[in-house]
């Protein structure tokens, strides 16, 4: 499993709206300058975001982003999944796709221990740890 830069980039942006709260918005400029991220690829980020109830949006002269909730309150792995979907490392693992082979697939329990791994961890650190 591989994170595309859409799901680094969210974790960065987060974290750079976490690090730089003052209270006030922060524009999509200041954010794009500082995490060395297109405007318009920081876009598509944003919106993701946004659209995941992450983040508070102004429009117009003091307008930008910000933080919905302290940095404390978000999951990474809620973050992750906003951005990348499901991070399951294998297909019959998802909830709807139950295998007809799982039940003597020699390397189910791998797979399913691979996935608990990954997701307690993701699970387990929030904003304000990478903070």
């Amino acid at each position: 499993m591989k994170i595309s830069t859409k799901g680094r980039y969210a974790l960065r942006v987060m974290v750079d709206l976490a690090i730089n709260d003052n209270g006030n918005f922060i524009s999509l400029k200041d954010i794009a300058t500082r995490q060395e991220i297109s405007n318009k690829y920081l876009e598509q980020i944003i919106a993701l975001l946004t659209k995941a109830g992450f983040l508070e949006t102004a429009r117009g002269n003091n307008g930008g982003y910000k933080l919905a909730k302290a940095p404390n309150e978000y999951i990474i792995g809620d973050i992750l999944r906003a951005t990348e979907g499901d991070l399951t490392p294998i297909f019959c693992l998802t909830g709807e796709n139950i295998c007809s082979k799982q039940k003597n697939c020699k390397t189910y329990s791998f797979w399913k221990g691979l996935d608990d791994t990954i997701n307690n961890y993701i699970n387990s650190k929030t904003l304000q740890d990478l903070v």
